[in-house]
């Protein structure tokens, strides 16, 4: 099921299939600014990454008490159907809560809710992680909105940058694409006090862009051809992850991650991966980031 939010500015449609973004156009010219999920390149638009990000080894995990995980890439809620709990003129919220099925792959008890806001030009969205069992629970959240890269179809994808809130310089490390894991071993120069870097579809052939050492916390996806774009903010997640299909895909993700794939230097054990989130019995934690559409 759909649901809609407008404004003056922006009409922007979600799915309860994910809790998920479908569609951000502006009403002056219903420019299409989300990436509309063609199954040749991605079948996805923004999925929601819950209880984990990216990958973990062999698919399984376990905890530090001994229980076992068993989750595929991303988590579990993003092809299930949320509910639309509540809807005003300018936020809507979208909630699931854990259930038999989804405690055989992540033992926990858990509400999550998705409360979108939209506010002129800005798409806010929070994330409530609830833990509505009796004991810690560890996890991990993002997203990964992804954005039709050209805009227009008279563009390349070469003619768009990232450009940066702060002059970067930084390595990257190696995505294995066999396993979905991360070689942190091997990491390569990447940016070099730079606050804008160039799109080509040559950075995705070996899968993800993952910036975990990035000082800024805005990003803008913007053309060399016009004053058009989208920005992301990301105040409160540590890594932001850049990804195309490497099949030369017409779009890019921009991807604020609380945590990562499982490391090389990383064990099995849940609570020992990089920054895990935990939230006591009862607790609800909040993460949020915000979508400007330029």
């Amino acid at each position: 099921m759909e649901y809609k939010l407008e404004n003056h500015v922006l009409s922007v449609t979600f799915q309860t299939l994910g809790g998920a973004l479908h569609s951000i156009q502006t009403r002056e010219d219903g420019l299409e600014y989300l990436w509309q999920g063609e199954k040749q390149y991605w079948s996805g638009q923004a999925p929601v990454l819950f209880p984990i990000c990216g990958s973990i080894r062999d698919d399984r995990a376990r905890t530090a008490g001994g229980k076992e995980l068993h989750m595929p890439r991303h988590g579990i809620v993003r092809k299930r159907e949320f509910e639309c709990r509540e809807q005003t003129e300018d936020s809507i919220l979208f909630t699931i809560e854990s259930d038999e099925e989804t405690y055989q792959m992540f033992p926990y008890h858990f509400r999550l809710g998705i409360l979108y806001r939209l506010e002129e030009n800005r798409i806010v969205t929070e994330y409530l992680v609830e833990n509505t069992g009796e004991e810690e629970m560890p996890y991990f959240i993002g997203g990964h909105p992804g954005f039709n890269c050209p805009l227009f179809q008279d563009e390349e994808y070469q003619d768009y940058r990232i450009e940066f809130e702060q002059e970067e310089t930084c390595t990257v490390p190696r995505p294995v694409t066999e396993t979905g894991l991360i070689d942190m071993e091997h990491r390569t120069e990447f940016l070099s006090g730079q606050r804008s870097l160039p799109l080509s579809h040559t950075l995705f052939e070996k899968d993800a862009v993952i910036l975990d050492s990035l000082k800024s916390r805005r990003v803008r996806l913007c053309s060399g051809r016009h004053d058009r774009g989208v920005e992301l903010t990301f105040d409160g997640f540590p890594y932001l992850i850049l990804w195309s299909s490497a099949n030369s895909g017409p779009f890019v993700a921009l991807e604020p991650w609380t945590g990562l794939s499982t490391c090389s230097d990383e064990g099995d054990v849940f609570e020992e991966k990089r920054n895990v989130q935990s939230a006591g019995a009862g607790e609800i934690r909040k993460y949020a980031y915000t979508i400007t559409v330029y």
